[in-house]
């Protein structure tokens, strides 16, 4: 397992489909992971400190573990299928349960919680960025500090 970092969201053109875009903490990968407008706004607000009115789901998750007393231990990115990522939430109590990585990583925000990636699926599905293109991870940094996540929600 290596740990990674969330380096923001962003829209997919021409699709409009919301990625998140994980960096592995010590490498040069990047996993982009295809997620839902709804989780991709849950991780804008979590990244951005934004404190809704009522709580998300994800704010109501990392609620009821602390008035449970179970706290999370770590999310793993466990497997990646035709495309289809899937993950582990890891509980200090060492209870595992299958989640989705985008609430997931939703919740690990939250709650400060370190994110692994298997070895496996950065090989499958990661990016290798070398220093020479850096420039262009810092345009995307760029546009993170500057999308809302409002830009995320769905028109009609």
């Amino acid at each position: 397992m290596r740990e990674v970092d969330v380096m923001g969201v962003r829209v997919e053109m021409p699709s409009n489909q919301p990625i998140v875009l994980l960096r592995e903490v010590s490498g040069e990968r990047y996993l982009p992971i295809w997620i839902g407008a709804v989780e991709a706004t849950a991780i804008a607000f979590a990244q951005q400190g934004v404190v809704p009115p009522r709580p998300l789901t994800h704010d109501l998750m990392k609620d009821i573990l602390d008035a449970t007393g179970s706290p999370l231990d770590q999310v793993r990115i466990t497997d990646v299928r035709d495309g289809v990522f899937f993950a582990t939430l890891v509980f200090a109590s060492g209870v595992e349960v299958s989640a989705r990585p985008s609430d997931s990583i939703a919740l690990a925000l939250r709650t400060g919680t370190t994110i692994y990636c298997a070895e496996e699926v950065l090989d499958e599905a990661g990016l290798a960025v070398p220093a020479e293109q850096e420039d262009e991870v810092e345009k995307f940094r760029e546009f993170l500090d500057h999308v809302s996540p409002e830009d995320f929600e769905a028109t009609e």
